[in-house]
């Protein structure tokens, strides 16, 4: 469940520790460990905004002021952004898309620790992190990938309770009895 409405404090050096033991517990098949996490805050997220408006607006000159104001606050949502980042690698029993999804596993647990924290997050995407301006302003390597910008944050209000889950209509035994 998503958490949009951050403030700070966000965690703490100890807490992101507990985080990213967390994301490394994910599945590993061939032991890669295909992914990396970068902390963002404080001026960290007057570069990222520098970034993002940069990329946008080299791909489209007359660029409403609207959308390039809001582009620039984008990294202001949270007091701490943290960028989840796949580093594929070519190897001849892990393809690519087992790498990407062990990454997503990753960013899952990371999330999980943030909210078993009580610390609220919500995972976003989106065109800047798959432009290619943007993977070249952070420094990634070619076979790397933004998977998400993770905000993360206190809550503004309580962090609500996971909705009920139908599980028959999600879990079923195979074949049919």
């Amino acid at each position: 469940m998503s958490i949009t409405k951050l403030m700070a404090p966000g965690p703490n050096e100890r807490q992101l520790l507990e985080i990213f033991k967390a994301a490394n517990r994910a599945p590993d098949h061939g032991k890669l460990q295909p992914w990396r996490f970068w902390v963002i805050e404080g001026e960290g997220l007057n570069r990222l905004s520098q970034v993002f408006v940069d990329a946008l607006s080299s791909y489209d000159a007359e660029i409403s002021p609207t959308v390039l104001e809001k582009t620039k606050n984008m990294p202001f949502r949270a007091p701490m952004i943290i960028v989840a980042i796949a580093k594929c690698e070519d190897h001849p029993k892990v393809p690519k898309q087992e790498q990407l999804l062990a990454c997503a596993c990753a960013t899952q647990n990371l999330l999980n620790a943030c909210f078993a924290l009580n610390f609220g997050a919500v995972w976003r995407t989106g065109e800047l992190a798959y432009n290619r301006d943007v993977k070249q302003s952070l420094g990634l390597k070619p076979m790397e990938e933004i998977i998400g910008f993770i905000y993360v944050g206190t809550p503004v209000g309580a962090i609500p309770s996971a909705p009920e889950a139908d599980t028959q209509a999600i879990f079923a035994t195979w074949p049919p009895i």
